[in-house]
């Protein structure tokens, strides 16, 4: 996101760029922590973390940010970053033109000044937002001839979606940072198998509190939220990924058909479908920079 600008820790790629917006793939790696300066992005943004986990410090607000999240950037504002375990991560930002958001925000009845998305400063992601984004982050990979008019296509799509509004809640100081420990805790373990009693203890609540609190203020149960992580990530592996069995256990799933059954329930395809989608332009892409 020009949230993350220091070019010696973190690789920045321009994917794709047109009168619609800029699209662009921001990566770190493990042996990388995240440039933690004041910095300052002009223009508004909509970040899609795809892996790993970090927090966003603007204003008076510590907002997690995981794969789970779609982040909104309010142009004009200071900000830092901080990552609570160096294990490296990716997102994709979108910039769009001040015009694109304005015709967005309005075709949905809101003034781009008062979005209250940019005010609350982030939102659950879904499955359809999860699917949209990497869809977006597969096709405008491909190195090769792209089409132009598609790609704009996908962007506008996933703006209008993320854009789109739920009924917001909004949780006291206290509350925030009970659930900002859960979610940094459920990052840190999603990939082995964890108890709610351990997730209570740690974060210092009792589980019925803890799961209603969570439930109430992020739509979701604590088992679901998991569940999202493991397939937000499996959405970034398919591509390459040569054994699925092998890739549903190191995710944290109890089996292969396990993982299918959650996939296909999220996505409405299995992940060997997914794969046969989107691996041909992640091997274009490579190629292509093997021989560059």
């Amino acid at each position: 996101m020009p949230l993350l600008v220091n070019a010696g820790m973190v690789s920045r790629t321009r994917l794709f760029q047109s009168s619609t917006g800029l699209v662009e793939r921001v990566e770190w790696s493990a042996a990388h922590r995240l440039p933690a300066a004041e910095d300052f992005s002009p223009d508004f943004q909509i970040a899609f973390p795809y892996r790993g986990v970090f927090v966003w410090h603007v204003g008076g607000d510590a907002v997690v940010s995981d794969p789970n999240q779609v982040l909104f950037v309010k142009g004009g504002e200071f900000f830092r970053l901080s990552e609570p375990r160096p294990r490296g991560g990716g997102e994709l930002i979108i910039t769009p033109t001040s015009s694109t958001l304005g015709d967005v925000s309005e075709a949905q009845g809101i003034d781009l000044v008062r979005h209250p998305l940019f005010d609350a400063r982030s939102r659950r992601t879904t499955p359809d937002l999860q699917r949209r984004c990497v869809r977006l982050l597969h096709h405008t990979s491909t190195l090769d001839l792209r089409d132009d008019f598609a790609t704009e296509e996908e962007l506008l799509g996933l703006l209008r979606h993320a854009l789109r509004l739920d009924p917001l809640r909004v949780a006291s100081a206290p509350t925030r940072r009970l659930i900002r420990r859960a979610k940094e805790l459920l990052d840190a373990k999603f990939t082995t198998p964890i108890q709610l009693s351990q997730v209570a203890a740690a974060v210092g609540a009792s589980p019925a509190y803890l799961t209603d609190v969570f439930r109430r203020y992020e739509g979701v149960s604590l088992q679901r939220y998991v569940t999202q992580l493991r397939l937000a990530r499996a959405l970034i592996e398919l591509p390459h990924a040569m054994d699925l069995t092998m890739l549903a256990l190191d995710l944290g799933f109890s089996s292969h058909s396990h993982f299918t059954f959650a996939f296909r329930r999220s996505f409405g395809c299995t992940p060997s479908q997914f794969r046969r989608l989107t691996s041909g332009s992640w091997r274009s892409a490579a190629l292509v920079r093997l021989s560059a």
